[in-house]
C-alpha cells in the first residue's frame, strides 16, 4: 500500500515492469495521469489528487493480486479477441514508438488518398449539362472548395460521412420501407353540399 506519491509512482512503474499494467490498462492509465497531476499541484488540490490515487491504487492492488490467483486459462478465456488484440498492439505500440508513428503516418496517407478518390467519383457524378443548382453540381463544388480552404477537414468531414453511409448499410436491412402515398388522383370529397 502506497502512502506519498513517490510510492505510488514507484508501484506504477513495478507494476508496468511486470506487465501487471495489462490487468485494466484503462485504469492503469488514469491512475498515471492522476500521479503526474498530483506532482504537478500543491496544497490542497494535491492532497485531494493524492487521496483519490491512492483509493485507485488499492482497488488496482486487489485486482492484480485478483488476476495472478486465477489460472491463465481462465484469464484468457474471459478475455474477448478485440481486448487481447488491443493489450498487443499497446505493448508493441509502447515498445516500438517507431511503429507507431509509422501508423499514424500511413493512416495521414490513405486518408489522403481516399479524400482524393471521394472528390474523383464526386465529379464523375456531375452530369455534363449539370445547371448551378443540381445537386451532384453543388455537391462536388463543396467538396472542392473545402479542398482548397482546409484539406485537413475535407479529410475528416469526409472520413465522417463514409462512417455514416456504413451505419446506414449496416442498419438499413432493419429500417422499416415506408410505402409512398399513390400519386395522381385526389380523393372524393365526402358529404353533401
Amino acid at each position: 500500500m502506497a502512502d506519498t506519491i513517490d510510492e505510488a509512482i514507484a508501484k506504477l512503474d513495478a507494476w508496468r515492469a511486470n506487465g501487471d499494467d495489462r490487468v485494466n490498462a484503462a485504469r492503469f492509465r488514469m491512475m498515471e495521469a492522476m500521479a503526474r497531476r498530483a506532482l504537478a499541484h500543491e496544497g490542497e488540490a494535491r492532497r485531494i489528487i493524492e487521496a483519490r490515487l491512492l483509493a485507485l491504487l488499492n482497488e488496482f492492488e486487489r485486482d492484480v493480486s485478483d488476476a495472478r490467483a486465477m489460472p491463465a486459462q481462465d484469464a484468457q478465456a474471459g478475455r474477448s479477441p478485440l481486448s487481447a488484440l488491443l493489450d498487443d498492439m499497446a505493448t508493441h505500440a509502447a515498445s516500438h514508438p517507431s511503429h507507431a508513428q509509422l501508423l499514424d503516418y500511413f493512416r495521414a496517407v490513405w486518408s489522403k488518398v481516399s479524400a482524393e478518390r471521394q472528390l474523383r467519383e464526386s465529379l464523375q457524378k456531375v452530369p455534363r449539362n449539370a445547371g448551378p443548382l443540381n445537386s451532384s453540381s453543388l455537391v462536388h463544388r463543396s467538396l472542392a472548395l473545402m479542398r482548397e480552404v482546409s484539406p485537413g477537414y475535407l479529410q475528416h468531414f469526409l472520413a465522417y460521412v463514409d462512417t455514416l453511409s456504413w451505419l446506414e448499410e449496416a442498419t438499413g436491412a432493419a429500417a422499416p420501407v415506408v410505402k409512398e402515398a399513390p400519386r395522381g388522383k385526389k380523393p372524393a370529397r365526402g358529404g353533401a353540399r
